[in-house]
C-alpha cells in the first residue's frame, strides 16, 4: 500500500491542498504556511504521478480519489477541508460528491464541472522534447521547454519539476510518460445527476476562461449553495498570481 507524499504543516482542523496537473506541493509553500497560522493542520498532498508521491502506469481521477481517501485513513483525518486547483479542484468535486460526509469545507480554484477537452499539448510536446541524456544543465531544459511555451511563469511552473537525480543527471520529478498516456482521462465532467447540498467556495481568475458566466448554472445544478468569487488581477495560476486575495478569499469560507 502506498501512501502518497505530503507535507504536514499547523495544529488544528485538517485541510487538505490539492495542486493541479503537473503540479506538485512545492507550488503551495507559502499559502500552506499562512494556513497554518490561521489554525489549520495543512496537509499538501503530492498526487499520484506527481512530486515526490509514487509513480504509477494507472492515472485516473477515480484512482486519486481512492488514494486520498486511504491517505485519511492512514493519518485518521475524519472531516477534512479541501482546496484543490484545477484538476485538484476537480477531484475535490468528485470528493465531495461521492463521499459527501468526508467533507467539511470545499475550496475549488478556477476549474468547472464540466468537461474539458486536451488543452496541454504544448506543454506536453515541451516536456516530451527534453532529452536529458544531451540536456544536462537546468538552462539547456529551459531553452527546450521555452521553443513551446512564450509564458515565463508557465515555464517556472514547469521547471520546477526538474531535479538531479544523481550529480551529473537530471530528471523530472513527474511520471511524464503516464501523465501524457492518460491526459485525456483529466478533463472528465462531474456527472450532471450529481448533488453536494453544502456550500462551497468556487474562486476564479479574473483573467481566465476556465469559469465562464455560462458555467455558473451548471456549477449550481450540481453545487446548489455554491459562491463564485473572482480573484483579481490573477489568471488560472490564480494562488501564485495573487495569493492575498486568495487568502483572504479562502480563510473567510473556511473559518465561517
Amino acid at each position: 500500500m502506498e501512501i502518497l507524499y505530503s507535507r504536514i504543516e499547523g495544529e488544528g482542523k485538517p485541510l487538505l491542498v490539492l495542486h493541479g496537473y503537473l503540479g506538485m506541493s512545492d507550488n503551495w509553500k507559502t499559502l500552506s504556511g499562512r494556513y497554518a497560522d490561521a489554525g489549520f493542520q495543512v496537509h499538501t498532498l503530492d498526487l499520484r504521478n506527481h512530486g515526490r508521491s509514487f509513480h504509477s502506469d494507472d492515472f485516473s481521477h477515480e484512482l486519486m480519489m481512492q488514494d486520498v481517501l486511504q491517505y485519511c485513513k492512514y493519518h485518521n483525518l475524519e472531516k477534512i477541508s479541501i482546496i484543490g486547483h484545477s484538476m485538484g479542484g476537480k477531484l475535490a468535486m468528485f470528493l465531495a460528491v461521492n463521499y459527501p460526509n468526508l467533507i467539511d469545507k470545499l475550496v475549488v480554484a478556477d476549474i468547472s464541472v464540466r468537461e474539458y477537452s486536451p488543452h496541454h499539448q504544448d506543454i506536453l510536446n515541451a516536456l516530451n522534447s527534453v532529452d536529458f541524456s544531451i540536456h544536462t544543465d537546468r538552462k539547456q531544459v529551459e531553452e527546450v521547454i521555452a521553443q513551446y511555451v512564450d509564458d515565463f511563469g508557465t515555464r517556472q511552473f514547469l521547471m520546477k519539476n526538474v531535479y538531479r537525480i544523481t550529480p551529473e543527471k537530471l530528471g523530472f520529478r513527474m511520471n511524464l510518460k503516464s501523465l501524457t498516456e492518460n491526459y485525456d482521462k483529466m478533463g472528465i465532467e462531474i456527472p450532471k445527476n450529481s448533488r453536494y447540498e453544502q456550500p462551497v467556495l468556487f474562486l476564479r481568475g479574473e483573467n481566465s476562461n476556465y469559469i465562464r458566466e455560462r458555467d455558473e448554472q451548471d456549477i449550481l445544478n450540481i453545487f446548489p449553495k455554491a459562491e463564485i468569487e473572482t480573484v483579481s488581477n490573477a489568471g488560472h495560476w490564480l494562488h501564485a498570481e495573487n495569493p492575498t486575495e486568495f487568502f483572504d478569499f479562502s480563510i473567510k469560507y473556511l473559518k465561517s
